[in-house]
């Protein structure tokens, strides 16, 4: 079983910036897409962004230009950089690893964001 820790959330004002964690100590970590989602309250979680194997980044157009998404594979950890945050990406925000050689998929705890003045 892979874990997989989230740290990073917290309460900021609208406009400001917040850095968002995911590590594991799983051996496989090189191998895996990575990827963050977003569960806003009382809406489905949706895809944010996400990061191969080869650093191939992509993201949701209602963060592009503000979220980047990226990875050390020597700490075994994904980051998100979150900049310019408004109110409606209040949310709780979870990782996922999914592993290129054997398909599996995992889940991290969540840690919530809020955007309030």
């Amino acid at each position: 079983q892979v874990q997989l820790v989230e740290s990073g959330g917290g309460l900021v004002q609208p406009g400001g910036s917040l850095r968002l964690s995911c590590a594991t100590s799983a051996r496989g970590f090189s191998v895996y897409t990575m990827a963050w989602y977003r569960q806003p309250p009382g809406k489905q979680r949706a895809l944010v962004a996400e990061i191969t194997i080869n650093a191939t980044t992509s993201y949701a157009d209602s963060v592009k230009g503000r979220f980047t998404i990226s990875r050390d594979n020597a700490r075994k950890t994904m980051y998100r950089q979150m900049n310019s945050l408004k109110p409606e990406d209040t949310a709780g925000y979870y990782c996922k690893a999914g592993s290129v050689v054997s398909g599996r998929e995992w889940w991290g705890q969540g840690t919530q964001v809020t955007v309030s003045p």
